[in-house]
């Protein structure tokens, strides 16, 4: 029987954490605000960006998907009225993701459930911890400054 590598253990470990806490938040968020964490996601990155916009493909490369996969996910949000599209004017190529008022309001309320979920999955975690975690992943999803 072939033994698993350390990084192949480490990585299958994060794969079942993360669909643990996907799954979690999901069911919170669905329950409380009636969106998933792929929608929260997709919120939260637009709240926080300067006008409350982000080109599609910035939004894309925040959360992992592709241009298209990002369009298609924004579609029910914009449906609902959350979030708008919005041409660039110099370039008809270029499209944004604006978050409206409503959104604003969503993402925050549903940020606070987000927060209650992690607290509660990193309970037995000293801060440190936490924040040296937090490091590592952002290393391995190559995350810096502007994307995250």
């Amino acid at each position: 029987m072939h033994q698993q590598t350390t990084a192949t253990d480490f990585c299958l470990r994060l794969a079942r954490a993360h669909a643990v806490l996907v799954r979690r938040y999901d069911n919170a968020l669905g329950s409380q605000h009636g969106i998933s964490f792929s929608d929260f996601q997709l919120l939260n990155h637009l709240a926080r960006a300067p006008g409350g916009r982000l080109r599609r493909v910035d939004l894309a490369e925040r959360v992992g998907l592709t241009a298209s996969g990002v369009t298609r996910t924004l579609l029910p949000l914009e449906k609902i009225g959350l979030i708008t599209r919005e041409a660039d004017p110099r370039d008809a190529r270029v499209g944004y993701a604006v978050i409206t008022a409503a959104g604003q309001e969503l993402a925050g309320n549903a940020t606070d459930v987000v927060d209650l979920v992690s607290r509660e999955a990193v309970r037995g975690l000293a801060p440190e911890q936490t924040v040296a975690m937090a490091t590592v992943l952002g290393d391995i999803a190559g995350m810096h400054s502007t994307n995250s």
